[in-house]
């Protein structure tokens, strides 16, 4: 991962405005809420929701970049509008000339990127990178390391369901979870299936609730349910359909592993999942030894989000920063 450069400070007076465009799934929402939050954070940015969901966008304002009436009238003019998700895509296309804004799309799109300002794209999706785009190890997500890793011996296991990138097997699931609580009696152990776990599975699940073990229903968790569980968490375990779950583990520094499951061929998520295994991020099960003994060491830590809102400020996509040494405002805008 290449050095961060220095950032000039932020320019006096009304901080950066910033719209966030989301379909509300929770993966695109959560790759939003991850940058746009490193944004507030270092470049002091006001962050505003816009459900594209809401708004109509024929396709002939996409041809012509011409804005579609919006839900909120007060919304303050946007210094970046980023969007993630398919269906926000033709709102984000209007909105690409809408007062000289900067525009960012999160994830590859389907349409030329040379249409708008910047993307952050993962590197299972095969993009090259450029001045107009960075490529991420994963998916950028709101979790932030942590700065200190639990003593206690808590075991978070993350559960997801049949993707097309996996051939999922409820039995190897289940073999895998019972092999590890059967191999460190004395931890504790929470196990969090999601709503894509099959009923097969869950009902074989629900049972092992015990004394040491927790199972904990999707039903059951609230907005932080994750971050506060990896935080007093002293290793984690997550099935790899999910690239997001995934990552999110990777990215709080509690060592993280991986269930074994087949890959079906030519998968881009299970290439990414790889990568991330081949990085040392997130460890196989084979070796399951060591992530529950913690003996894991990484040169890097996987904080995509801030290194993707590093860049943002580095290509001068927000008024008032760039990188050191270069032109004030530069960077890709079409």
């Amino acid at each position: 991962m290449p050095k961060h450069a220095k950032l000039s400070p932020a320019r006096p007076g009304k901080p950066p405005v910033i719209w966030l465009l989301t379909d509300n799934k929770p993966g695109h929402r959560n790759q939003l809420k991850g940058l746009g939050n490193r944004l507030r954070v270092l470049a002091g940015a006001s962050l505003h929701w816009v459900d594209a969901s809401l708004i109509k966008v024929p396709f002939w304002r996409v041809l012509l970049a011409t804005p579609p009436p919006l839900q909120d009238p007060e919304l303050p003019d946007p210094d970046l509008i980023i969007a993630a998700g398919s269906s926000t895509h033709r709102l984000l296309l209007a909105l690409r000339k809408f007062k000289k804004t900067r525009t960012l799309v999160m994830m590859k799109p389907n349409f030329p990127i040379r249409l708008i300002s910047a993307a952050v794209i993962p590197a299972h999706d095969r993009v090259q990178p450029s001045s107009r785009v960075l490529v991420t190890e994963g998916v950028v997500n709101a979790v932030t390391p942590l700065a200190r890793i639990t003593e206690k011996q808590e075991a978070l296991v993350l559960v997801g369901g049949p993707s097309p990138h996996f051939a999922w097997k409820d039995e190897l699931i289940l073999g895998q979870i019972l092999d590890l609580i059967s191999q460190h009696p004395s931890w504790r152990w929470t196990i969090g299936s999601s709503r894509r776990t099959p009923q097969s599975l869950q009902k074989q699940l629900d049972p092992l609730a015990g004394l040491k073990v927790t199972v904990v229903h999707p039903q059951q968790t609230y907005q932080d349910w994750l971050s506060h569980k990896l935080t007093a968490s002293r290793a984690v375990w997550v099935t790899p359909d999910s690239m997001s779950m995934v990552c999110e583990a990777a990215t709080s520094g509690v060592p993280t592993g991986l269930f074994e499951i087949p890959a079906r061929s030519g998968s881009r998520v299970a290439e990414g999942v790889n990568r991330l295994k081949q990085e040392g991020y997130v460890e196989p099960f084979r070796d399951h030894s060591k992530v529950m003994s913690g003996d894991i060491s990484k040169a890097d830590t996987l904080w995509e989000a801030n290194r993707a809102a590093l860049w943002v400020l580095e290509q001068g996509l927000l008024p008032g920063y760039h990188q050191s040494g270069q032109r004030n405002g530069a960077g890709a805008k079409p």
